[in-house]
């Protein structure tokens, strides 16, 4: 097992000691070229984007870092006292593509040498991140972020709107899914950020009635813009929340 460790836990540094001594990390570069970009001709590599208006639909057989893995990280990561580019606990960002590819050690096309991989896979209470008692990634988000590291780890770039299905919304295979990659990491346990628990169809159906869920998300005025220090929701995504709130926000 590797010595090198990525905090990327969403706890508050003040409350986290760190046992053993932090090691600065180095951006994996072969043979000194640069991080990888797209070269697919869907994208471009050093977009920070979600989407863009190319005309490329999002095909379901690639990864797009803005659009599926930054919104992971950024949820359960890229906090104030975590790895913000203020914290940046361990020499960590992960803000960005950039910030990502430059610190947290992650070499396309090979998942055992990642250490991004390694730590959110850990069996060890003591190295896995996050770290208790934050809930670590699901399964699916484990698969997601291997998938793009397998592909190469690009930023590949689409147009999320073409092809948006707003007809066949439901809360579990659309709107939880969305909550849980891009908002749960801070909003549930005993001390969600802001006192909003989102982990549950009953506790999303507060904010709902309240109109906060969908005021926060459209970045309306008046309303804290989610996700906070991100970018906004992909429009797709926006207007499938609005189309299940429209119907009512029923529990289906």
């Amino acid at each position: 097992m590797k010595q090198l460790v990525i905090y990327i836990g969403c706890i508050a540094a003040s409350i986290w000691l760190i046992g053993t001594t932090a090691c600065v990390h180095q951006p994996w570069i072969p043979d000194g070229e640069p991080v990888p970009v797209d070269t697919t001709g869907t994208g471009s590599g050093n977009n920070q984007g979600g989407s863009n208006n190319n005309g490329n639909p999002c095909s379901p057989d690639s990864i797009y870092f803005a659009l599926q893995i930054l919104p992971i990280l950024q949820s359960n990561c890229a906090m104030s006292g975590c790895h913000d580019a203020a914290s940046a606990q361990d020499g960590v960002i992960l803000t960005d593509y950039t910030n990502v590819m430059n610190t947290a050690d992650v070499r396309p096309f090979d998942l055992d040498g990642s250490d991004l991989y390694e730590v959110i896979t850990e069996t060890d209470p003591d190295k896995v991140m996050p770290p208790p008692p934050n809930n670590t990634l699901s399964s699916d988000q484990i698969q997601l972020i291997a998938q793009w590291i397998n592909q190469g780890a690009l930023n590949l770039t689409c147009n999320d709107a073409i092809g948006c299905d707003t007809v066949n919304v439901s809360f579990a295979n659309t709107v939880f899914p969305v909550l849980q990659d891009k908002c749960v990491g801070c909003h549930s346990g005993n001390n969600p950020s802001g006192g909003i628990d989102l982990n549950s169809y009953t506790t999303v159906k507060i904010q709902v009635n309240n109109g906060q869920l969908f005021g926060a998300i459209n970045h309306e005025s008046g309303f804290s813009p989610m996700p906070k220090g991100g970018n906004q929701l992909p429009q797709c995504e926006i207007d499938q929340v609005k189309s299940w709130i429209d119907a009512g926000a029923p529990n289906n």
